[in-house]
């Protein structure tokens, strides 16, 4: 029997000793009526180990508790970024809709009142327009950073293309969106 057990077995301790001392005693004329075990004290030592593996194993039960809790938290803070990331993706292809829609409608607008120009025509100089207007926007930002773009005719030509062909892959994307 551990030491443990015998601060949780002290009636059947008290028993075991009342038959003992009943057997032995008989003989001698006493009667045992009751055993009594009112305090187990071991040696101080042994007090000292036992309150150090309590401390452990509550240490040990602490420690699984915080990790569980810092796990939860790490989960619920992914599980809020991603859905932050979902509603700003949202809202982007949203902004490129109303841009997309934007930019058709001042389209429609322009080649009504001019026959000559092309709706291509309209859509790079608006687009160039844009660019200009970028240009000028991170030159005076404070927080601007170094930016290289090619800046030639030719580049201009291709931002452009490239700039076309990111306004209609969003149209496609927000045509997918509204379907939904």
């Amino acid at each position: 029997m551990n030491l443990d057990d015998v601060f949780l077995e002290k009636e059947q301790i008290a028993s075991d000793i009342k038959e003992q001392l009943t057997k032995s005693m008989s003989s001698y004329g006493y009667l045992i009526i009751h055993a009594l075990v009112n305090d187990i004290e071991p040696a101080h030592r042994v007090k000292e180990a036992m309150n150090e593996i309590n401390a452990a194993r509550r240490m040990r039960i602490a420690a699984v508790e915080k990790a569980e809790a810092e796990k939860v938290a790490i989960v619920k803070a992914a599980e809020a970024e991603a859905e932050a990331k979902y509603l700003q993706g949202q809202g982007i292809a949203r902004q490129r809709a109303a841009l997309v829609a934007g930019l058709r409608e001042s389209v429609k607008d322009f080649t009504a009142n001019q026959s000559d120009v092309s709706s291509k025509d309209v859509l790079e100089l608006m687009l160039v327009t844009q660019y200009f207007d970028m240009l000028k926007d991170v030159g005076t930002s404070n927080r601007a950073s170094t930016i290289f773009l090619p800046h030639s005719p030719a580049g201009m030509t291709d931002a452009a293309g490239q700039i076309r062909n990111a306004f209609l892959q969003g149209s496609v994307g927000s045509e997918k969106i509204h379907a939904a």
